[in-house]
């Protein structure tokens, strides 16, 4: 029987006076972790919460989280991690959807979460940093080996950011977070006790739980905190930490890069940087690796895959600009439309099998049906594949511009853009056009002091990429929208309209 806790267990025995987590200059022990953790599950358990019981947790990168995440882990109930900026009716659908016992919530978010409770009945507990506030939830025995779980067993419900419809809870159970987690920390960071890892990914996002706090537990290393996504936090605690493993989505590292405290910052101590989320632009990755000499490895994975499914890993070529090669455990190919595997560099869309793909999707069979329509996950990514097996990410299938009958992959663009040197960041979208069906339009952020145009930025893309594909359209936006890891949402930015 497996318990994703027992990692911590381990840990906890093995290494009990190493820290676990850094935060604002605190450390807190592996053992103290552990302690507060079956402290935590014992409340849980007088509370009523049986195994098998959805909990939810409502916090930021606090010490808070971690103890509650496996505490909940502890007691054998499945953790419901949810994003603290969503608004009452969409904490009323997960509530609701997931029939979360209890939600654990940072004080800021509370009276949101009490109203999104109404419905559903979800018992609302208030945290501080450490966890609930004392005597607000107590009792019962700590909990302190955990309890028994199936290897099948769902251990987190992660909710997938619905671009049609509602979201949906990927069901990932012990063995995917498992698995999943000692290969980051083996196979692709190579963690070991001696490092630090950055932790500002959220928590509530399977890039920051799993790659982040999973596997630096599994290794024995040190997670150091970040609240909230700030280049100059980042930037403070990279130097004081002494951080030797940054995780992050492109965004963050070109916020890091192009941050003005960062050109005296001692990054020395930093080994190797995981990315993933969304595509790194090969200029900032470039740039990032030559200013702080460390290596940016390039990965892929979603919520679904619990989430790591290919890596540019560290023992094998690296190959810029590409996801790299599927993960052991792991098999992916690109296919055509009915399922037929493509030839080598065409494109098609990424399938996936393996021991990271989740059980299913929460209480919807129909939707669990058509994503793993044959024991292969369809991702909705469309990529190619060369004859080494290293996968490059074309783009979203429904991302894919219909430009006059040709394909335009806005990807594509937005790299071209992005060789602009007063381009901060780009985002390609599709316009309805009445004679072509689409064209190519694009929003662009410029650095601070840039005086490019977007005459100038269509003319330098028209240079550079086939006319079909140049952006007809170009606007400037202060900033482009972000999802909680930080990542550009595509679907949200819109031309503006002409007044």
């Amino acid at each position: 029987m497996t318990n994703l806790a027992t990692n911590l267990t381990n840990t906890a025995a093995k290494y009990p006076d190493q820290d676990a987590l850094r935060i604002n200059g605190q450390g807190v022990t592996y053992a103290q972790l552990h302690g507060m953790a079956a402290k935590l599950a014992g409340a849980l358990r007088a509370h009523g919460v049986e195994p098998g019981d959805r909990v939810a947790i409502i916090l930021p990168n606090v010490p808070a989280f971690p103890v509650v995440y496996w505490g909940i882990l502890l007691a054998g109930g499945i953790v419901v991690p949810m994003n603290p900026l969503l608004k009452a009716g969409e904490i009323d659908y997960f509530f609701t959807d997931s029939g979360a016992k209890i939600a654990f919530v940072w004080p800021d978010f509370v009276p949101e979460a009490t109203k999104g409770a109404e419905n559903s009945g979800t018992r609302i507990v208030e945290c501080g940093p450490m966890g609930p506030a004392p005597g607000t939830f107590e009792g019962g025995e700590p909990i302190v080996e955990p309890h028994d779980r199936a290897d099948d067993d769902t251990a987190v419900l992660l909710y997938t950011s619905g671009t049609t419809g509602r979201p949906k809870g990927a069901e990932l159970t012990h063995s995917n977070v498992h698995l999943n987690a000692m290969r980051s920390a083996q196979v692709i960071q190579q963690i070991t006790p001696d490092d630090v890892v950055m932790g500002c990914l959220p928590l509530f996002h399977v890039f920051g739980l799993v790659v982040g706090l999973n596997a630096a537990t599994v290794a024995g290393a040190k997670l150091a905190l970040i609240p909230r996504f700030d280049p100059a936090a980042a930037i403070e605690v990279i130097e004081k930490e002494r951080v030797t493993i940054m995780q992050g989505v492109p965004t963050m590292y070109a916020a890091i890069l192009n941050h003005p405290s960062s050109d005296g910052m001692d990054a020395s101590s930093l080994r190797t940087c995981a990315s993933g989320g969304s595509a790194m632009p090969l200029e900032v990755m470039r740039s990032f690796e030559e200013k702080f000499g460390c290596m940016i490895l390039e990965g892929y994975g979603l919520s679904e895959t619990s989430p790591v499914a290919s890596f540019n890993m560290p023992t094998m070529e690296r190959k810029p600009g590409t996801i790299g090669v599927a993960i052991p455990g792991c098999e992916m190919k690109c296919v055509d439309l009915d399922g037929n595997e493509v030839p080598v560099g065409e494109v098609g869309e990424i399938a996936i099998r393996g021991d990271n793909v989740m059980k299913g999707y929460w209480n919807k069979p129909e939707a669990t049906a058509e994503a793993i329509p044959d024991g292969w996950f369809r991702t909705g990514d469309l990529a190619t594949m060369d004859a080494e097996g290293y996968f490059t990410i074309v783009d979203r299938k429904k991302d894919m511009i219909l430009r006059g009958g040709m394909n335009v992959y806005p990807r594509e663009v937005e790299e071209c853009i992005y060789a602009h040197p007063d381009v901060l960041e780009v985002a390609v979208v599709g316009m309805p056009d009445e004679l072509l069906g689409e064209q190519v339009g694009a929003a662009v952020a410029l650095r601070e002091g840039s005086t490019a145009t977007p005459e100038d930025i269509i003319e330098f893309a028209k240079e550079r990429i086939a006319a079909y594909k140049y952006p007809r359209t170009v606007w400037v936006v202060p900033e482009l929208p972000k999802g909680p890891s930080g990542k550009i949402l595509r679907r949200e930015v819109h031309r503006p309209t002409e007044g």
